[in-house]
């Protein structure tokens, strides 16, 4: 996703929120390794197909099924069969917060592109968000998006990128479903092992600094910058639909971001500790919308 603008902000104090310390980030990591192992996994390939059944099992051992969500993407390289995958935990309340991330690795034909971070990190993180989740007592219910086609096949623009996002929140939208969805929260590129959170100026307002500051209150702020950038992500159909959603991203990935998009997003470059802080950032956030004025 490309960078658009960079400012400064600060952030305030907010009280958190419990059931942080159940996030495994150590297994979360593992399930980084597995998925790496499958090498390059761009929309419509095998290894894609690959690492798609390695969720499901996953999700079937921790007693959950996911639902196939399949279409057919028209992308400037040719139509392309993609599929998101959805799992749904009921809470004590119909209205949904959906938490998502992208599953696939941007498409390079030039040199092999593993993705550890950018896109294995998200699916790592949503595996062991899943098996939380699963244990949880949750007041609203919660969908964990696995997005296909968040990457550009050609080039990126309104209409190339964000194929499996725009596609979903097209579909709540025409099955009127979307006003059940309260909020939405986005990972992306979270397994860096210098982790750097930056804020994203196309995410609520109100949703982002909530966030950041539970960050803060968990003792995290060091991994939550002060930088602040507009990001083309996941998160954006379902703003544009008036859904709150808030992107957690690391984009500062290796000096000067050189390893975003490059052979060096491997394993090495990532870290348990990562997925560990942005998943128990993620558990206390929705501890918080849980209690949130903003979703009563």
């Amino acid at each position: 996703m490309p960078l658009l603008a960079c400012v400064v902000l600060g952030s305030v104090s907010l009280a958190g929120a419990a059931e942080t310390v159940l996030f495994n980030g150590g297994r979360a990591f593992e399930d980084l390794k597995r998925i790496v192992a499958f090498g390059p996994r761009p929309s419509g390939s095998p290894a894609l197909a690959e690492t798609r059944q390695y969720i499901l099992q996953q999700l079937r051992r921790a007693g959950l099924e996911a639902e196939e969500d399949k279409f057919v993407a028209a992308t400037p390289a040719g139509s392309l069969p993609m599929s998101n995958l959805i799992v749904k935990l009921p809470g004590t309340r119909p209205q949904v917060i959906i938490i998502g991330g992208h599953y696939e690795t941007k498409r390079f034909a030039q040199f092999r592109f593993v993705g550890a971070n950018d896109g294995g990190s998200s699916a790592a993180l949503l595996l062991e968000m899943a098996r939380v989740l699963r244990q949880r007592k949750n007041t609203f219910t919660i969908w964990l998006v696995f997005f296909d086609g968040e990457e550009a096949l050609v080039e990126w623009s309104p209409s190339d990128g964000l194929y499996g996002s725009r596609h979903l929140a097209a579909r709540l939208t025409a099955d009127g479903r979307l006003g059940r969805v309260r909020a939405m929260i986005l990972v992306d590129m979270i397994g860096d092992a210098r982790l750097d959170v930056q804020r994203d100026l196309n995410s609520t307002p109100w949703l982002s600094d909530l966030a950041f500051d539970i960050a803060q209150r968990l003792g995290y702020a060091r991994f939550f910058s002060g930088t602040a950038s507009a990001f083309q992500d996941d998160h954006l159909p379902f703003v544009n639909a008036g859904v709150p959603a808030v992107d957690l991203i690391d984009f500062d990935y290796g000096p000067g971001g050189s390893y975003w998009h490059t052979p060096a997003d491997t394993v090495d470059k990532c870290s348990p500790a990562s997925l560990t802080i942005v998943g128990r950032v993620v558990m206390a956030l929705l501890d918080a919308l849980e209690k949130s004025p903003h979703l009563h």
